[in-house]
């Protein structure tokens, strides 16, 4: 990073995290919540309104469009990952934030000017139509099981199909939408509510920090003009790819802040509480606990870097983005286990965020792929280099 650009981006991290620490966090207790205790859109606008006054909005994308390169969007988005708010107040959350970088790349002029600036503008939410339910066999890890269609129609086309685990699909105004032609997958914008996408059900799971939770649905006759196509027919899992190693990597710099303010929190609670005649931290097996996290906190920070850096040479990263994953999202959940062992009975409850925190990592392990499906890819390569070195 050049000494211009690492200026630029420690001055947009510093205003983030002020706002975040001390205008957000106070909003963790906030009444605002659905059934599942997931952030209501009112609350959401709010927090938006106020971080547009901070002037952090957004803010990994910059007044004239361009984007700040991976390495700086890690040091920014660690920061709004600070409060499991921060992300939704500042614009940097799943899956606006990886939403927002693809139509960057790849939309068209009218594509961007309809649904990629009223995201950037923090005035929408979106979601991306790709998961399908388990139990009809569609498509999870392994995209090729899809069975959503697509079919031409004139100069329109007509989508069916069933999705499942739509991140935001409840109070989302703008759609991605992937579906299967003869060519290939397809990838389409939309807007939404549309009446020939209905929720089916919107399941309690484990995290809690996503507004409109993580819907099922059911898309019936949808048509989308043409023109509202990503690219051509059959390039959808190309275009998927520009997305996924970076929507990847946001996901370790957000929770990688969760879990700075987790093991913050626990700390301050070891060196107060006092049991067996001293405070916690004097406790060895408790001091080595926060010792550990340390550990696990930097090695995951460099993981992080090391990936953004390969990102920001062009390459797809997608080895280097599965590795850390895997990396990152298995030290973190290490973190905020020991951070609620920390804190024994405390820890289990929501009087802090270190609950939370734990429950939204250990979805974190599954979500953008699962550690077991990332080691499978890396083994295949494993194989492949070793083949054709020996051939």
């Amino acid at each position: 990073m050049s000494g211009v650009g690492a200026e630029r981006t420690q001055e947009i991290a510093d205003r983030v995290e002020r706002f975040v620490r001390d205008v957000v966090v106070p909003f963790e207790r906030d009444p605002r919540r659905d059934h599942h205790d997931c952030p209501k859109d009112e609350l959401v606008t709010e927090l938006r309104e106020l971080a547009r006054a901070a002037g952090v909005l957004t803010p990994h994308i910059l007044a004239d469009g361009s984007h700040l390169s991976q390495s700086e969007t890690a040091i920014v988005l660690a920061k709004t990952g600070l409060s499991p708010l921060g992300p939704l107040a500042c614009n940097t959350a799943a899956p606006d934030e990886g939403n927002m970088y693809l139509l960057g790349k790849i939309g068209s002029p009218e594509i961007k000017e309809r649904f990629l600036k009223p995201l950037v503008a923090g005035r929408a939410r979106s979601a991306f139509f790709m998961t399908e339910p388990a139990e009809e066999g569609g498509a999870g890890s392994d995209p090729s099981m899809m069975t959503t269609t697509c079919r031409p129609d004139g100069n329109q086309w007509v989508v069916n199909g069933r999705k499942a685990f739509i991140t935001g699909a409840r109070g989302a105004e703008v759609g991605i939408v992937m579906a299967k032609a003869e060519e290939g997958a397809c990838m389409f914008l939309v807007d939404l509510p549309d009446p020939a996408i209905t929720i089916d059900h919107v399941p309690n799971t484990i995290d809690s920090s996503m507004p409109g939770g993580h819907a099922v649905v059911t898309i019936r006759n949808l048509r989308i003009p043409a023109d509202q196509m990503l690219g051509h027919p059959g390039e959808g899992f190309k275009y998927a790819q520009i997305r996924l190693a970076p929507a990847r990597l946001s996901h370790c710099m957000r929770w990688l802040g969760a879990c700075i303010r987790a093991n913050e929190i626990a700390t301050k609670y070891a060196n107060r509480r006092q049991a067996f005649g001293k405070t916690l931290i004097d406790h060895e097996g408790v001091g080595f606990m926060l010792a550990d996290n340390l550990i696990d906190l930097k090695q995951a920070e460099l993981m992080i870097s090391w990936c953004a850096s390969v990102l920001d040479t062009g390459s797809l990263g997608t080895n280097e983005s599965s590795m850390a994953k895997v990396a990152v999202s298995e030290a973190l959940m290490r973190v905020a286990d020991r951070c609620v062992q920390v804190m024994g009975g405390t820890g289990v409850t929501n009087e802090t965020i270190v609950e939370q925190v734990f429950r939204e990592v250990r979805a974190f392990r599954i979500y953008d792929g699962p550690t077991e499906v990332h080691k499978w890819s890396l083994a295949k390569k494993i194989k492949r280099d070793w083949q054709k070195a020996n051939s």
